[in-house]
């Protein structure tokens, strides 16, 4: 099985992925929290990201999402394409875009995306991981 693993970053559970940006088709890593307890598996988003991100990564907004809890309102939802190259994952997902991702990170990955892999620190109490 294939596995992708990251250091903690402030203590916290934390994955990257990868964007392409619109413009040039360059691309560009985001470091995410890894949530467990945002959203639902039945939610109608898999990441919260700062909607900037989402403007660049070529996302049209097609509707809003209203949240609760940390994040409170409508905010506009994104399809953005999510890579995390270690997996060989790569899908269109759909994503919120907040004004502010939380203090010292890119976004928040949310129950519903990590809900696709086996996650956990597998032993090792320093890092987070993701299998597929």
């Amino acid at each position: 099985m294939a596995r992708a693993h990251w250091p903690l970053l402030y203590d916290l559970p934390v994955i990257q992925v990868v964007f392409t940006l619109a413009q040039g088709r360059k691309k560009t890593t985001r470091t995410l929290l890894a949530d467990t307890e945002a959203g639902t598996s039945q939610s109608a988003f898999e990441l919260l990201l700062d909607e900037h991100d989402c403007l660049v990564c070529g996302g049209k907004s097609a509707q809003t999402v209203c949240l609760g809890g940390a994040y409170s309102g409508s905010f506009p939802r994104y399809r953005i394409r999510v890579e995390i190259q270690q997996l060989q994952f790569d899908a269109r997902l759909f994503v919120v875009g907040l004004p502010a991702p939380p203090s010292g990170l890119d976004g928040i990955a949310c129950f519903r995306f990590l809900n696709r892999f086996t996650y956990g620190n597998f032993g090792n109490a320093a890092e987070f991981a993701l299998e597929l």
